[in-house]
């Protein structure tokens, strides 16, 4: 059986997943270009690092499955939570304040669509 989408992972990068959900849920749907143009023009810290996400998948789709790049789809787009770094931050009278740098793994499925 012929594999009809690829996927790509990022894993534990350095951005909240908070954040970059605002990102990926302007793409997800969208045909691969239209997708990526978006992204070129969104001023988030995260569209870089999920450009890059997506542009593997469409590579793995491409390289590994033999599927048509100009027919692809983001068929699914999600943000888990990584592990959190934490932090102290000094405070006035010898306090310190917990500080948690969360990190993401994002995954892009992409699809080949049918036509018809």
């Amino acid at each position: 059986m012929e594999a009809t989408q690829a996927r790509a992972v990022a894993r534990y990068i350095r951005i909240a997943p908070r954040k970059v959900r605002l990102v990926v849920d302007l793409i997800r749907g969208k045909r691969v270009g239209e997708a990526l143009a978006i992204l070129k023009f969104t001023p988030r810290g995260a569209s870089p690092v999920v450009e890059k996400v997506l542009r593997s998948a469409v590579a793995n789709a491409e390289n590994n499955h033999n599927l048509d790049v100009d027919n692809l789809f983001v068929k699914e787009v999600f943000v888990d939570q990584g592990p959190t770094l934490k932090r102290f931050h000094p405070r006035a009278q010898g306090r310190a304040y917990s500080v948690f740098k969360r990190t993401s793994h994002i995954t892009v499925v992409v699809a080949e669509k049918k036509e018809g």
